[in-house]
Parts: C-alpha cells; sequence; structure tokens
C-alpha cells in the first residue's frame, strides 16, 4: 500500500501528516488556519488520497511557517509513498492542466520525476 506518515518538528511548527495515495479522498486537517484547512480537504478530496494533517504552529506572528512546513511534510509524504518498488506503476511522470475556477484561471503542472529542476 502507498502510505507514508511524517513527523515534521521544527522552532515554528510541530506537525504529524499521514497520507494514503490508494484512499478515498478522505480527510482530517487542523492546521489553525481555516482557509489551509479548507484547501487541504479540496486536495485530499478531489486527488482521492487520504490525508490527516495536525499541526501547532506560530500562528500568533502568521500563518507562513505552518504553509511552508506542511508543505515540505506533504512532498516528504509523497516521496516516500512513491519510493517502493512498483508504487510508481500506472502513474505517469508528469502532468498539466489550466483549471477556470470562478474568476480564477489556474494553471498547474506536476513533475514526479524525482529530478530537482
Amino acid at each position: 500500500m502507498r502510505t507514508s506518515t511524517i513527523k515534521r518538528n521544527t522552532e515554528e511548527t510541530k506537525i504529524e501528516l499521514s497520507l494514503n495515495l490508494d484512499g478515498k479522498g478522505e480527510s482530517k486537517i487542523d492546521t489553525g488556519c481555516g482557509f489551509f484547512d479548507h484547501m487541504l480537504t479540496l486536495f485530499s478530496k478531489h486527488s482521492r488520497f487520504d490525508l490527516e494533517v495536525f499541526c501547532k504552529g506560530d500562528t500568533d506572528v502568521d500563518f507562513h511557517h505552518t504553509t511552508e512546513d506542511i508543505g515540505i511534510a506533504l512532498g516528504m509524504a509523497l516521496n516516500s509513498a512513491l519510493s517502493e518498488k512498483g508504487a510508481m506503476e500506472g502513474i505517469k511522470r508528469y502532468g498539466n492542466i489550466i483549471l477556470p475556477m470562478d474568476e480564477t484561471l489556474i494553471p498547474s503542472a506536476a513533475d514526479i520525476s524525482g529530478r530537482a529542476h
């Protein structure tokens, strides 16, 4: 099963994140930032990844460290879940979309080849 659990502790944040790439789009999210919780919930739902994220951060300052460190942890979890032999079967190396949403046009691209640039 393509799963991963990441614990990331820094001076600014304490994060526990679990990812299941073969899930149903279920999530439990508590980052301390309502909008970010909403976006991660939608990410889980539309990707059909099961995602649990719990973060205690220095939100009295702002949400910068929370979003940055969760992004790092999510990338680490995705890399870990795909690192086992055969885990990439059925997955294309890269993809892109241009998605119209309300008044916004969102271009997005992803490459999971493992290259740094």
